[in-house]
């Protein structure tokens, strides 16, 4: 397999799984690879040399090279996602041989598990474009930022993007009620509390109640009101690799959990009745998150004060207005259709001229 052509594997995103490759003959070594092959859900395929043409190598989203086996490779076709791997932290050598078969990285384990994990899990998973994550939070209590967030997700959904509805506040009663699905089978955020490091994001959204084409993480009526926030980064980072789009239901507060959501998030949408009370309380609301939040906009609900209309609104909080939310006959109505639910209705149409809009920003679709 002589040849010095690099190619570029193929993406695990285009289409099918990716399969990484360890060529090894170093039994301790490839029982390291393939125990972090199996934390990332990655079946590899085993050589001790590198195959045949036909047989991989070039087709493979990753290749582990043992250091053992760098000399038998040297005559290998080179091409990208090469990782040269060893055990010998003080190998003064291992340089020059990773440069002899056109690797990209020099790994050591143990120290460089961590990496390897995660680099694995990317080809498994395929990395493409992170989820469009919106937040949505009230100016006040009762402004209605929760039906908002779900129309918003429901009408992302009916778009046919992938979508995933995130509940945020412990103390809300679940957001799965709003959509009806209370009894939906899937796990809640208690779930995750445990969750360090990488999750798959493939598993995380199987994992969830799926209602009305969406995914949904609410919050359950048992007594957990609190996610340690290295499980709120694990589980959000692996809603966002996924693609497609995030809506998080905000609570009105900033704590340790709902700072590392808001530090996700590519904006934010702020909901403020029309009234000078709900502005002042928005003012400090907007203060807060934007600390950590780089584009907050505010959406005006009705019916105005007089002398207010949208705009005045914004100008009065100094954010840019995402639009005014409409009003939706029979929300309140027992065995309504969830928020943004009926395609033709004024709240449903207010979302989708939305995400028509901040898509175009993002630069496409997602």
């Amino acid at each position: 397999m002589a040849g010095t052509v690099t190619q570029d594997p193929p993406s695990a995103a285009a289409g099918r799984p990716g399969r990484p490759m360890i060529v090894t003959e170093d039994a301790e070594l490839l029982d390291d690879l393939l125990r972090l092959c199996a934390a990332a859900g990655a079946k590899p395929e085993v050589h001790h040399r590198p195959p045949d043409r036909g047989g991989g190598w070039e087709s493979a989203p990753l290749v582990l090279v043992g250091d053992d086996a760098a000399r038998r490779v040297r005559g290998a076709a080179r091409r990208r996602g090469v990782v040269l791997v060893g055990l010998d932290q003080d190998d003064p050598d291992v340089w020059k041989r990773a440069v002899e078969i056109g690797a990209d990285h020099v790994l050591m384990l143990p120290d460089g598990e961590q990496w390897l994990v995660d680099r694995i899990a990317d080809v498994v998973e395929g990395v493409g474009r992170p989820a469009l994550t919106v937040g949505v939070i009230g100016g006040r209590g009762g402004a209605g930022a929760s039906t908002l967030a779900c129309a918003l997700a429901v009408t992302s959904a009916r778009e046919g993007l992938r979508t995933l509805l995130v509940d945020a506040d412990p103390l809300g009663g679940g957001i799965d009620v709003l959509l009806g699905g209370e009894t939906a089978e899937g796990l809640r955020w208690p779930a995750f509390a445990a969750s360090r490091g990488r999750l798959g994001s493939g598993a995380l959204e199987e994992s969830l109640p799926e209602l009305h084409s969406l995914r949904i993480l609410s919050w359950d009526r048992g007594d957990c009101v609190a996610i340690p926030p290295p499980a709120v980064r694990a589980v959000l980072a692996a809603a966002r690799r996924r693609g497609g789009t995030v809506v998080v239901d905000l609570p009105r507060r900033l704590d340790d959990e709902v700072a590392e959501v808001l530090t996700q998030l590519d904006l934010a949408v702020l909901v403020v009745p029309a009234e000078l009370r709900a502005i002042a309380a928005a003012g400090r609301v907007a203060a807060t998150v934007g600390m950590v939040v780089r584009d907050l906009r505010v959406a005006v609900r009705g019916p105005y004060a007089p002398g207010l209309d949208d705009r005045e609104v914004a100008r009065l909080l100094g954010l840019p207005l995402a639009g005014e939310v409409p009003a939706e006959p029979g929300l309140s109505r027992p065995h309504r259709k969830p928020p943004g639910a009926v395609a033709r209705g004024p709240l449903a149409r207010f979302c989708k001229g939305f995400w028509e809009r901040t898509l175009v920003e993002a630069g496409g679709a997602v």
